[in-house]
């Protein structure tokens, strides 16, 4: 049942959050683990011509979100990252995984969330780059302005010098102009629906943001 939902986020991401958390207790499930599935399951039933939807009018500029959810693993206090990847109003890319160490901070968790997005950017400029198509300081939106200002500056070392090196590549993007880290409203942080359980009204308004809508 995992491997066929995992299968189908590849054109529902509003499932995907869900479905990597369930995924997570595949070597030892319990029933509360198979009611969470169904769940899903009955969620897919009730949205059945729900779809990602490509305008052909929609603009080529390529911009991002990127979040984190501080802590949000209750099994082992991890933080989920998440990030996804926008053509004009045409999303192209996302994903939402748990990382690698346990984050100290709210700050720090925000700032690996932002390097992974950071890698993405980057493999995508490339293939891009084949089509003819050259970007310039991509947007990174991200709603945490601590981890901004630790992208742009990392004059603080007592504080920063635990997080791990990889993760500060970010720094030497934004000064060679790639990228750009951009200051975003939580309730405007389309990325939060990969990382946490919303409201139905909230999921609702992201889910929209992405693209899905009816498809007849």
């Amino acid at each position: 049942m995992i491997g066929s939902l995992l299968y189908l986020t590849a054109s529902r991401p509003d499932i995907l959050f869900s479905v990597c958390l369930c995924a997570r207790f595949q070597a030892c499930p319990k029933e509360s683990h198979l009611h969470a599935v169904k769940r899903i399951l009955k969620y897919l039933a009730y949205t059945p011509t729900l779809g990602l939807w490509y305008p052909r009018q929609s603009s080529f500029d390529l911009h991002t979100y990127s979040d984190a959810d501080f802590g949000g693993y209750k099994v082992d206090r991890k933080s989920t990252s998440d990030t996804c990847q926008f053509l004009g109003n045409m999303l192209i890319s996302w994903f939402s995984k748990k990382q690698n160490s346990v984050a100290l901070s709210t700050t720090e968790a925000e700032y690996i969330a932002a390097g992974s997005c950071c890698a993405q950017v980057m493999w995508m400029k490339q293939q891009l780059l084949d089509y003819g198509f050259t970007f310039e300081k991509v947007p990174i939106r991200c709603d945490n302005t601590n981890a901004i200002c630790l992208g742009k500056n990392l004059v603080d070392h007592s504080r920063t010098k635990h997080i791990d090196i990889r993760y500060h590549f970010i720094k030497d993007h934004i000064e060679k102009g790639g990228i750009k880290l951009v200051s975003v409203p939580t309730e405007e942080q389309v990325a939060d629906i990969f990382t946490k359980p919303l409201d139905e009204q909230t999921f609702s308004k992201f889910r929209r943001e992405l693209g899905l809508c009816e498809i007849e």
